[in-house]
């Protein structure tokens, strides 16, 4: 008697309980359009972050739900692009790239050391020793940290030192600019030709001594364009929401600090900027 009467308490908590969960899923239920899958499934699944949203999950959703358009993400091929907008009877929307740009040029033959480092191959661990060694605190320390963040192979590092960005691969993610230790990465537009490749803030010719192609505050670029530039902390800073199409502002650059950026033709410098003809180290600062 003891038995059943346990068994029908057991099944009667069961029954109930099983009734609560059917009502709570009832109540509970959030409807998901069947959409976002197949959207999900269009994109690359980098989960850069280039887009804004943490991965291409969230992204796919606001896809769907219509609070952006699918030219926001970049890093996909224009055809799948337009095939996700003809799928959600979407238009295609534009959005420009966005790619890494480094703020240094400070390459082994132009820029000196002054104390060698021996430790880890990493930049973040060279700058907590004195800043890394390099005369040039400011300067890129050349351990390639950046490279080796980047998962879409778009940063390599180059024969004088420093992280060269292939824009066809960049995502705009990020990555490099959360690894440099010195803050000389940023996520810009591809239309911001006109580049400070410099972060030194110290005024003078000075400055030369240390680096070659540093800034040194000397103010041309910004008479040359006042309703572009104005120097900030002896580094010209450029307002990109003025006309920024010009390369008047680098051609009396003596060190050639500001340049402008060509997908052709490469990096340019002015025409009265020093030429940098040496292709192996510039001499070491220590003994």
């Amino acid at each position: 008697m003891t038995i059943i009467i346990a068994l029908s308490v057991l099944g009667g908590l069961s029954l109930l309980l099983a009734i609560m969960l059917v009502a709570a899923n009832k109540k509970l239920y959030v409807y998901e359009d069947p959409r976002i899958d197949i959207v999900e499934d269009m994109l690359p699944k980098a989960n850069c972050g280039a887009c804004g949203f943490p991965g291409c999950r969230p992204f796919s959703e606001a896809l769907t739900d219509g609070t952006v358009l699918p030219g926001k993400c970049t890093v996909s091929a224009e055809e799948t692009r337009t095939q996700i907008a003809d799928f959600l009877g979407v238009s295609l929307g534009n959005e420009e790239k966005r790619v890494a740009r480094l703020a240094c040029a400070g390459g082994t033959n132009v820029a000196i050391n002054r104390a060698r480092y021996t430790g880890v191959d990493s930049c973040a661990g060279a700058s907590m020793i004195s800043g890394g060694g390099k005369a040039c605190f400011w300067g890129c320390l050349g351990y390639g940290d950046c490279s080796h963040a980047c998962s879409f192979g778009a940063i390599t590092m180059n024969e004088l030192g420093l992280p060269v960005v292939d824009e066809e691969k960049c995502t705009a993610c990020g990555d490099c600019v959360e690894s440099c230790p010195k803050g000389l990465f940023s996520i810009e537009p591809v239309s911001h030709k006109l580049w400070v490749a410099c972060k030194n803030l110290q005024e003078g010719k000075e400055v030369l001594e240390h680096c070659e192609v540093a800034c040194t505050a000397c103010g041309k670029c910004a008479t040359d364009a006042p309703e572009l530039i104005q120097m900030i902390d002896n580094l010209p800073v450029i307002d990109y929401s003025k006309n920024h199409s010009t390369k008047v502002p680098i051609e009396r650059c003596s060190s050639g600090a500001i340049v402008w950026h060509d997908a052709q033709q490469g990096t340019q410098r002015g025409k009265e900027s020093k030429k940098i003809i040496r292709k192996g180290e510039k001499a070491i600062g220590y003994s």
